[in-house]
């Protein structure tokens, strides 16, 4: 889950649309979407969001930085639920234990490299159980993620270094899913938030009036989702052709409401 504000749309006092989406790792599907009030934030949203699910049971949630607070690891837990949250400077002291674990003398759990972009990427992670001082509910392993880039041929490598809690124990998740959860969490910004800008134009609109962008972002979230879910992958290259084609789209719809 993540949050998106919408450029180019206002609520009615003048500040910004700002909607937090739920979507599925595997499938790319919309699942959920909540607005985020002008006196509200997407911290006080995030249970708001998660209530639309009748069962959360043995489901693990992905959010980044932001929602690691300790009321959404208790709700998680309330509801059967995992977790695994990035941890940043919202959380100092837990971003300070963790960064001060002694991870040199933690092995490589999984390593991977990749080509995207014009970049060579290559990934490691190491995964810790927590030690007694280092709290946070429910919290059962601790993880370090290294990131190494640089342009395809160049020699200079850019480092990044990310740190994690789950409260999924080891024997439930291997080090290689982990990372691949975390990796995966970001498709929420490429497969939802990217194509609502660049795909459907969602910056760009200025609808002020009531909840109509609300109801605009829906729409666009049925679209992508439907899409998704039939396979196609090149999103940019079907809605051109439906667009030429506007009666396939309600044969469209029928076939993927079956």
């Amino acid at each position: 889950m993540d949050g998106k504000k919408m450029r180019g749309a206002k609520n009615g006092k003048g500040s910004r649309v700002h909607l937090l989406s739920a979507i599925d790792q595997d499938t790319h599907a919309v699942l959920a979407q909540v607005a985020v009030g002008e006196k509200s934030n997407e911290i006080a949203q995030f249970p708001v969001l998660m209530d639309h699910f009748r069962s959360l049971t043995d489901v693990v949630v992905t959010a980044d930085a932001l929602h690691t607070q300790t009321c959404h690891a208790h709700y998680l837990a309330g509801r059967g639920a995992h977790y695994i949250f990035t941890v940043n400077a919202n959380q100092p002291t837990l971003l300070k234990q963790l960064s001060e674990t002694p991870w040199e003398q933690v092995l490589t759990g999984d390593r991977s490299s990749a080509k995207a972009n014009g970049r060579q990427i290559i990934r490691t992670i190491k995964c810790a159980t927590l030690s007694p001082c280092i709290k946070f509910p429910h919290a059962l392993q601790a993880m370090q993620i290294t990131r190494k880039s640089s342009p395809v041929g160049s020699k200079k490598w850019h480092l990044e270094t990310v740190y994690a809690v789950t409260s999924l124990p080891a024997y439930q998740a291997s080090s290689a899913q982990l990372a691949s959860w975390v990796r995966v969490h970001w498709v929420i910004e490429n497969s939802l938030h990217w194509r609502r800008d660049v795909l459907f134009q969602e910056d760009n609109h200025q609808a002020r009036n009531g909840e109509t962008p609300r109801v605009r972002a829906i729409l666009r979230n049925i679209a992508i989702t439907i899409l998704k879910c039939l396979g196609h992958k090149n999103l940019a290259k079907v809605t051109l052709h439906l667009r030429n084609h506007p009666g396939k789209i309600l044969d469209m719809i029928k076939f993927s409401s079956r």
